[in-house]
C-alpha cells in the first residue's frame, strides 16, 4: 500500500463511530460481535444496481440470507481478491450456514469492469457470488450512501489507471438491516463467527 493510500484509509477509519460497538453490545440481550456493530446506522441502508445480466438488484432479493457487500474492482491487486477469497473460505467452512451467506461485489470501476469481465472474475471465487455494475452516476450514489471512498489514480496510459478505495465489508442480517462494518485485514475466524451468528437467525 502506498503512502497516499495509507493516509486515506487512516482518515476514513478515524471517521467511523467505533465507540458504537461497545454501546450497542451493552444493551440488555443484544448480540455481541467481533466486528464493529453499526446496527441502526443512518447509512448503508439500501442500494439498487444492475447485476451482470442487467437485472436491477436490491437487498430485498436476498431476504432470509446474510448479505456481505464489498466495493472494489477486478484489477485490484490486493484488497479485493484477498477479501473475496476470504469470504469464499468462510462460506465453505460454515457448511450449511455458509449457504445462507450471500456475497455482493460492487465495482467502483464500471468503465473497465464490463458485465463479462465482472462475471468471469467472480466465478473464480464462487458461482453464487453476485457482481453489481452501475453507471458512473449510480456508482457515485451508492458509494455516497455507504460512505465509501474511491478515486481514480492515473497510470502511465489512460487505460492503466488504478483505483484507491475503501476496503471494508458491510454485513446485513436476514431482514436486510445493516449490522456490521468489517475492516480489511481482521481475524478471519472472528469474521466467520459473526456471520455464523447472523446466519443462525435465518
Amino acid at each position: 500500500m502506498n503512502g497516499s493510500r495509507r493516509r486515506l484509509f487512516a482518515i476514513f477509519a478515524a471517521a467511523w463511530p467505533l465507540a458504537a460497538c461497545d454501546r450497542l453490545m451493552g444493551r440488555s440481550g443484544a448480540p455481541t460481535f467481533h466486528s464493529t456493530d453499526i446496527t441502526g446506522a443512518e447509512f448503508a441502508r439500501h442500494f439498487e444496481l444492475p447485476d451482470v445480466d442487467g437485472r436491477m438488484r436490491t437487498l430485498a432479493d436476498w431476504k432470509g440470507k446474510v448479505v456481505v457487500v464489498f466495493f472494489g474492482y477486478t484489477q485490484c491487486p490486493d484488497f479485493c481478491p484477498a477479501t473475496l477469497a476470504e469470504l469464499a473460505g468462510i462460506k465453505k467452512s460454515l457448511g450449511a450456514a455458509g449457504d445462507r451467506i450471500q456475497v455482493v461485489f460492487v465495482t467502483v470501476d464500471p468503465e473497465r469492469d464490463t458485465p463479462e469481465i465482472l462475471k468471469a472474475y467472480l466465478a473464480n471465487f464462487g458461482p453464487e457470488f453476485v457482481g453489481l455494475r452501475g453507471s458512473l452516476e449510480q456508482t457515485a450514489a451508492v458509494a455516497k450512501e455507504f460512505k465509501v471512498f474511491y478515486a481514480k489514480v492515473p497510470g502511465k496510459t489512460p487505460g492503466s489507471y488504478s483505483m484507491d478505495h475503501s476496503a471494508a465489508s458491510f454485513v446485513f442480517d436476514t431482514s436486510g438491516r445493516v449490522r456490521l462494518y468489517v475492516a480489511y485485514g481482521g481475524d478471519s475466524k472472528a469474521f466467520a463467527a459473526d456471520l455464523q451468528q447472523l446466519a443462525a437467525s435465518a
